[in-house]
């Protein structure tokens, strides 16, 4: 892949580290140094808000819009009724339509945060898939659609391929999902002129079957590039962290622990996440990313306060900054940090250490908060808890602590 880009766009996304793949890569930046061009990135509702390992496709399409495209946010309301089965080792739990609804109301909500929408030229278009996908005739599909596709290709796959190869294998259903990914791009393109289309490096197949169907009904060039895989230096996958996935939606995720799951990154990560979460020039970045020892700690902040900005607002991460300084520099309990409300009746006469701790969400599980306490990573009003089935009594205001940098107040009610 060529190195230079004649295109704002396409440059700024190579030089952050946003390009893995593309269909045809000079083609597309003369596209987008001519003018405006249309493209979109799909999120499947399979929960009510998106989390972390979602931020790549949006801060691409953030990216886009940036540079004067006009960005398109397809919520999967059709596909997600089958679920997309790329790389994962068994099928997607099948989700109501009265969920796939509420999901896609908090998902808008996470993508309103990163993008602009309105009906100006470049503004950002939220689309469902829904509205086409399910008034389709299965004949229709299969003759005017499914007669493009091949079988042995779509076999070749590595999505498809790696299911294939284990014990669970790929139903019919899901089998289904590469052609209506397909049929998307192509309703896309004749609605809105889409003539990009952006994802991960795990839907390469998929995005490569959509720009084929449109070539071959269409007559039309249009244009895929993907993203790449990204993992922490230690090889862990983004979005999640010791208490589970870190959430975008602050009802799910308070912002201070959103802040606090960037301030924890691996030094060797600081530069790469600094250029692919957050609006930080370059030049800033390559200054940040070269300092070392203590001084990289002050580039973690920056990390964590842009990053928390941009999900949650300038104010929120200027608080759940300012939480953090109070708890690590003064010590104590600031009154930023986030509060967990447990009503005395399910509290009782006390609750045992592990049980508290998962239930205040430092601990995906009762085990993880066993193995929490066994390890001598839990506090109770900075006090270490010796035994995960000790009962701690009631009291109206609780500071629980997983290690040294996650911290919530238990408030009963």
């Amino acid at each position: 892949m060529k190195n230079m880009a004649k295109s704002e766009f396409l440059a700024e996304a190579k030089a952050r580290g946003f390009v893995f793949q593309c269909t045809d890569e000079e083609a597309l930046d003369a596209a987008c140094a001519a003018g405006s061009i249309a493209g979109y990135a799909g999120f499947d509702l399979t929960a009510e808000s998106l989390h972390v390992g979602h931020m790549i496709p949006i801060m691409l399409l953030r990216l886009f819009q940036k540079h004067g495209h006009r960005p398109v946010a397809l919520m999967g309301g059709g596909t997600t009724r089958i679920g997309d089965p790329s790389f994962r080792e068994e099928a997607r739990q099948l989700l109501s339509d009265e969920q796939i609804a509420k999901n896609l109301i908090g998902i808008r909500a996470n993508i309103e945060a990163f993008i602009s929408f309105g009906d100006g030229p470049n503004d950002a278009v939220l689309v469902n898939n829904a509205d086409w996908l399910d008034r389709l005739s299965y004949i229709e599909l299969l003759r005017e659609v499914g007669v493009h596709f091949s079988v042995n290709r779509m076999l070749s796959f590595d999505s498809v391929r790696s299911r294939l190869e284990r014990e669970q294998g790929l139903t019919f259903l899901e089998f289904n999902y590469s052609i209506l990914q397909s049929y998307d791009f192509r309703a896309l393109s004749r609605q809105y002129g889409v003539v990009l289309q952006m994802g991960g490096s795990d839907q390469w197949g998929n995005i490569v079957s959509g720009v084929d169907l449109v070539r071959r009904t269409d007559q039309k060039g249009v244009f895929g590039l993907t993203t790449p895989l990204i993992t922490t230096a230690s090889g862990a996958k983004m979005g999640k962290s010791a208490a589970g996935a870190v959430w975008l939606s602050a009802e799910k995720l308070s912002p201070y622990h959103y802040w606090q799951f960037w301030r924890n990154t691996e030094d060797a990560d600081v530069g790469r996440f600094l250029k692919l979460f957050t609006d930080l020039p370059l030049d800033e970045i390559a200054r940040l990313e070269a300092l070392g020892g203590a001084e990289l700690n002050g580039a973690k902040v920056i990390l964590a306060t842009e990053a928390t900005a941009l999900a949650h607002g300038r104010a929120a991460a200027a608080d759940a900054a300012a939480t953090a300084h109070k708890i690590f520099s003064q010590g104590g309990v600031a009154e930023g940090l986030p509060r967990v409300e447990i009503p005395a009746a399910e509290f009782g006469a006390g609750l045992a250490a592990f049980a508290l701790f998962a239930r205040a969400g430092l601990a995906a599980s009762n085990g993880e908060a066993r193995r929490l306490i066994r390890g001598g990573g839990a506090r109770l009003n900075d006090e270490v808890v010796g035994d995960e089935a000790q009962v701690i009594a009631p009291a109206a205001e609780m500071k629980l602590s997983a290690g040294k940098k996650h911290h919530v107040l238990v408030k009963l009610t």
